[in-house]
């Protein structure tokens, strides 16, 4: 069974499975934000972990086959056979 958040429907089996990468370090650099009242002069090590964490995941490729320009691909060479 799906949520409706307003207008839209949310299934939570799609989003079950879905990997988060450097969420755990989003988590603990934007908590030490919450409690320095957004100062991130005291949150460098959090900063340093998240920066680090997000250009590791820079060379990772993606799946061709979820992404938004292979579905117009695919929808628009079966519109012109």
């Amino acid at each position: 069974m799906g949520r409706k958040a307003g207008g839209l429907y949310i299934n939570p089996k799609k989003l079950g499975g879905v990997i988060k990468p450097c969420m755990m370090e989003m988590t603990s650099f934007l908590n030490c934000l919450a409690l320095n009242k957004q100062n991130d002069d005291k949150c460098m090590r959090q900063k340093e972990l998240l920066v680090t964490c997000t250009q590791a995941q820079k060379g990772k490729p993606k799946n061709g086959a979820q992404t938004i320009n292979y579905h117009l691909h695919r929808l628009g060479r079966d519109k012109f056979k």
